[in-house]
């Protein structure tokens, strides 16, 4: 089990339990369940509204699957991530910050998701 806390400049925090590596459980979904108000519009990993930024709250330093081929390319459009970010988070195995939560599937690990970011 992993505990995700959901911070937003808008909300109080909210911490809540999530199962890791069901491999179907995306951030989004999770928000949604619990009633978290993350942005959305395709959620296909496509429109980039649902972008959060993720960070690590335990020691293990990994956060969520690696970035799929969508992720890559609207977090570059939108200017989070270049080109050079995409290639270097590959070649070192390392997750991003950025993500969107329509696509991200939590590992077993404790993470801070922050959302409502503009």
């Amino acid at each position: 089990m992993a505990l995700i806390t959901f911070s937003s400049p808008e909300y109080k925090d909210k911490t809540v339990y999530a199962v890791a590596g069901s491999h179907t459980e995306t951030i989004l979904k999770i928000a949604k369940t619990n009633k978290i108000q993350i942005k959305f519009d395709c959620e296909d990993g496509e429109c980039g509204s649902c972008l959060i930024r993720v960070k690590s709250v335990d020691d293990k330093g990994r956060m969520g699957y690696h970035l799929t081929d969508k992720e890559k390319e609207v977090l570059r459009q939108l200017g989070k991530l270049s080109s050079e970010d995409i290639e270097k988070l590959s070649v070192d195995d390392l997750p991003s910050e950025w993500r969107l939560a329509c696509q991200m599937i939590p590992r077993d690990e404790d993470i801070l998701v922050e959302y409502g970011l503009e």
